[in-house]
């Protein structure tokens, strides 16, 4: 792809673009303005970044907005109808996140490599509809969803202000412009950088443990050098602690978010990442309307990766069976699926099963890795610490 710099604002641009983008700098003066403001906003200094306000305020005002297809009342919506009825039928209990927009892969656009760029899109829209601390900050209070070229320049920029550095490395600082794959640690090194407490979890086999799992990541296969260190202050301090208490035994969660030592053999070691699921989604803010038994949590999807591939945990379902046992599903939305098809089979109750229910037993990978973002907007001390990233190591 050919590119030239701006002799505005000196961004490197594609020469296609070039024009337009030129153009753009003699609008009116009220909306520069306006994006001079967002731009300090978006900009807290550090001696060590690099970036200044004016490439910030022309980014800020160029970015445009991701295209996705739109359902109407919102696909979580719907589920949510799908699973009420399904609850007259088995008794489950199902807990769901808020509003989110599925933006899926495209053919001509990022198939084979955009999953990450589309659950960070899946995320960044709860985010702008449910928490307006976050709308204030994220991409210099546009208000919308970028598409992935500007998501793309917004990482780069996290980079620069000294975010994950070792990822930085890893691609040579450039991604825009390219196909090239991101994972879970790039997913929190641009929410970060906006202020989010954006948090990584490992889930992976004991020998795993002194390594990143970011597939394919920032820094696979190198040590973390302070994961000791982590110190969590989120809502999710409680049950961390509660689980590195019981070091090498396994557990099970009741529906209160209780949990019991019982010892599994390595076969259900799934089991683990599906019971933390559980009381990510149960620990605080449930909403309960009457008798129904699918439960809105105030709870942000979670960035969901495994080798090769990405996708967004919206809930979780619970039923109890006649052994007495209890089996979970976790509820996920999938870039590699068509919002349209999504949407068909939510509306008529018919396959979205398929599409969106994945049990325990479907959970194969030896390593898997979330992201999930706690509630608030770091200051600026801590906004020096969220630029190594850590993470919590849980082995199955």
């Amino acid at each position: 792809m050919e590119s030239s710099v701006c002799p505005f604002c000196h961004l490197t641009i594609p020469f296609s673009e070039l024009q337009w983008h030129a153009n753009s700098h003699f609008e009116d003066e009220d909306k520069e303005a306006k994006v001079l403001e967002l731009a300090n906003q978006v900009q807290i200094a550090s001696s060590s970044c690099s970036t200044n306000v004016d490439r910030i305020s022309s980014l800020i005002g160029l970015q445009t907005r991701g295209n996705f297809y739109h359902v109407n009342g919102g696909l979580i919506s719907l589920l949510r109808n799908c699973l009420e009825l399904e609850a007259r039928h088995n008794s489950s209990v199902t807990i769901l996140s808020g509003y989110v927009d599925h933006f899926h892969s495209l053919p001509s656009v990022d198939v084979g490599w955009g999953c990450g760029w589309r659950n960070i899109q899946m995320l960044s829209s709860h985010l702008l509809a449910h928490r307006q601390e976050a709308r204030k900050v994220l991409f210099g209070g546009s208000g919308f969803v970028p598409d992935i070229a500007f998501l793309q320049r917004w990482l780069e920029i996290a980079w620069e202000r000294g975010f994950d550095p070792p990822g930085a490395q890893h691609f040579n600082c450039k991604v825009y412009g390219t196909s090239h794959k991101i994972g879970t640690t790039e997913c929190a090194s641009l929410f970060r950088s906006f202020g989010l407490r954006a948090r990584v979890v490992d889930f992976g086999p004991k020998e795993s443990e002194q390594l990143y799992l970011s597939v394919p990541g920032s820094t696979l296969g190198q040590p973390v050098t302070q994961r000791n260190a982590i110190q969590v202050s989120g809502p999710m301090d409680r049950y961390v602690n509660r689980q590195q208490g019981l070091k090498s035994g396994r557990h099970s969660c009741d529906s209160s978010g209780k949990c019991r030592n019982n010892s599994k053999g390595k076969s259900e070691g799934a089991q683990v990442l599906v019971d933390w699921v559980w009381n990510y989604f149960s620990d605080k803010g449930l909403t309960v309307s009457g008798s129904s038994r699918v439960i809105v949590s105030d709870r942000a999807p979670l960035y969901f990766q495994h080798d090769g591939h990405s996708r967004t945990i919206i809930g979780i379902q619970v039923k109890n069976q006649q052994n007495g046992m209890r089996q979970f599903n976790l509820l996920i939305l999938d870039p590699s699926e068509r919002t349209i098809a999504l949407e068909s089979s939510l509306k008529t109750n018919v396959g979205w099963q398929k599409l969106i229910k994945r049990g325990v037993h479907t959970l194969k990978e030896p390593q898997y890795q979330l992201c999930y973002i706690d509630p608030g907007i770091a200051s600026r001390e801590e906004l020096e610490e969220l630029k190594t990233i850590n993470s919590m190591f849980f082995e199955l």
